[in-house]
């Protein structure tokens, strides 16, 4: 079956076009023409797609991708046929599963054709709703403008995988505009709350289908898109000049923060990273301290409250330690975060960026040292993360006894971290250490590797080869005595390079005397020419 991709912009177009010009009966019967592999021959010509339907008998489709009322089909059939809904399925197939999109065009259009008793009310209700959100008013209030966004994604539904993106996509491109020629500081503002809408509506998107049997995919693209908007957010902020803001719109910017709390602080499941909104945000409005002062007592109070649940505790301690820290009294803020129920180290990777930014290595010492305990239960992404943190710093250091330390404690978790650092700071005979007690083989070690400690000393790599030698023989079985005896080979031109030949006899036949009991072992040193 041939897939043609058209440009997803034209894609997006398409999808909307489908609900508004087919029944779901026609639209069914294309997908199961597209599902029997009947369409054939699809090719672009300009802005038309032309492609071979074939059922009882070969039909010729063309589907106008500017103009979809345009398309055509030489079938009989008055209307939009399932010969032109095949096609369409066809060319969604090079974006995604065609029966997820079905199901939720059908949704559409079973949406659309509500019976006439609910119609009059629908179209109603849906003027009242154009009248209430026509356009987003530059002296309005954040809420205001959530209202209109709200209204401009009305009934928008997550049925595909896919969607997520096209929301995002579709948020970015539409909303925008509205603010084109408002004054520069309300402007940036409302770009911000354009964001902060859409994670918002993602994380609605990803509770409404936690329970549905295709979530794997809804919080894969919630997750994606999630990422994608904290990213936004942080650039959009970094444009701002917060203090010229802040003046110029106080209002605006505290309906903000009370905005992004109400989001952050209920330590619920979410794709979105709320605890770093809320903490990247009020560190840009370190000059607020009236501002800062409102936000602490609102804490206090919240955490002042009794049966609390453990991860809404922590939201609210972290958020709180916070303060603590952006007024420099890092130990009251410790004291706060030793009463997490459940510390997460990514949780605060916020301030070690930040300091390794404003090379503050002193303070990032510290609060390495204090996240040790925690990184023992991250997950990888995190522990890596973790480790860099930890190298970039042990540069700025004295001496790198305690980078070392805390690498040992962690294997073998460290283990590929530890084990570059230690050939890149030329500390062969401990790495050669670090092999053996890991009991890795050299012909699962670089080529490169070895060769450093070969051209270094030669002999700091005979205990190696000797305990993978004798480890592979212990495993009795032919393929293993082949590879035991490719380690022998390396270990004698060892033994020669460095002028030990008496040491390595010796040592042939000790091991040959060892395993005396094994023919098909004795049988390889014999072909090796190292006994008789």
């Amino acid at each position: 079956m041939l897939k043609l991709q058209i440009p997803k912009n034209r894609m997006n177009y398409l999808i909307k076009q489908i609900p508004l010009h087919f029944d779901a009966i026609r639209l069914e019967q294309g997908w199961e023409y597209y599902h029997k592999g009947r369409v054939t021959e699809v090719d672009l010509k300009g802005l038309s797609v032309l492609a071979t339907v074939t059922s009882k008998q070969v039909h010729k489709v063309e589907v106008h991708l500017e103009n979809f009322a345009a398309s055509t089909c030489t079938c009989s059939f008055e209307g939009f046929c399932q010969h032109i809904g095949a096609t369409f399925f066809s060319l969604y197939a090079a974006y995604g599963r065609a029966e997820l999109v079905l199901q939720q065009l059908k949704q559409q259009i079973h949406t659309r054709k509500k019976p006439a008793r609910s119609a009059a009310a629908s179209v109603i209700q849906e003027r009242k709703a154009a009248a209430q959100a026509n356009v987003p008013l530059e002296e309005s209030m954040p809420s205001d403008w959530h209202r209109f966004f709200e209204g401009k994604f009305h009934g928008f539904s997550i049925s595909h995988q896919h969607s997520i993106e096209t929301f995002y996509e579709s948020a970015l491109e539409s909303l925008p505009p509205y603010a084109a020629n408002w004054r520069d500081t309300t402007r940036e503002l409302y770009m911000f709350h354009i964001v902060l809408f859409m994670m918002r509506k993602i994380e609605q998107f990803y509770q409404e289908t936690k329970s549905s049997y295709l979530s794997y995919y809804h919080e894969n693209g919630c997750k994606i898109s999630a990422k994608n908007c904290e990213d936004k957010l942080v650039e959009y902020v970094d444009r701002i000049d917060v203090n010229r803001s802040f003046v110029a719109e106080p209002k605006i910017w505290l309906s903000s923060m009370k905005m992004v709390g109400e989001s952050a602080l209920q330590g619920k499941d979410s794709p979105v990273d709320w605890l770093f909104v809320y903490r990247f945000i009020w560190w840009k409005l370190t000059d607020q301290p009236s501002a800062q002062k409102e936000e602490i007592a609102r804490l206090d109070g919240l955490l002042a409250k009794k049966e609390l649940l453990p991860k809404k505790k922590d939201t609210l301690l972290a958020a709180r330690a916070h303060f603590d820290i952006m007024q420099g009294h890092t130990e009251q803020a410790f004291e706060r975060l030793g009463q997490l129920a459940h510390p997460h180290a990514k949780d605060f990777f916020l301030y070690l960026n930040k300091f390794a930014s404003d090379g503050q290595w002193d303070h990032m010492l510290v609060w390495l040292r204090w996240l040790f305990p925690s990184i023992t239960n991250a997950n990888h992404d995190d522990f890596r993360t973790f480790c860099q943190y930890w190298l970039d710093t042990t540069k700025h250091l004295a001496n790198d006894s305690e980078w070392v330390q805390v690498m040992e404690s962690l294997l073998p978790r460290s283990y590929y971290y530890y084990t570059a650092y230690l050939l890149q700071t030329k500390r062969y005979r401990q790495w050669v250490d670090l092999q053996l007690a890991n009991r890795i083989s050299p012909l699962n070690l670089y080529g490169m590797e070895l060769k450093a400690i070969e051209e270094h000393d030669s002999a700091l790599l005979l205990p190696l080869y000797h305990q993978a030698a004798e480890r592979a023989v212990l495993e009795k079985n032919r393929a293993s005595y082949k590879t035991a005896v490719r380690l022998l080979k390396k270990l004698h031109s060892i033994y020669k390079h460095i002028g030990q030949d008496d040491r390595w006899e010796h040592y042939i036949y000790r091991l040959a005397d060892k395993f005396s009991r094994l023919r098909a072992f004795q049988e390889e040193l014999k072909k090796g020419k190292w006994i008789r």
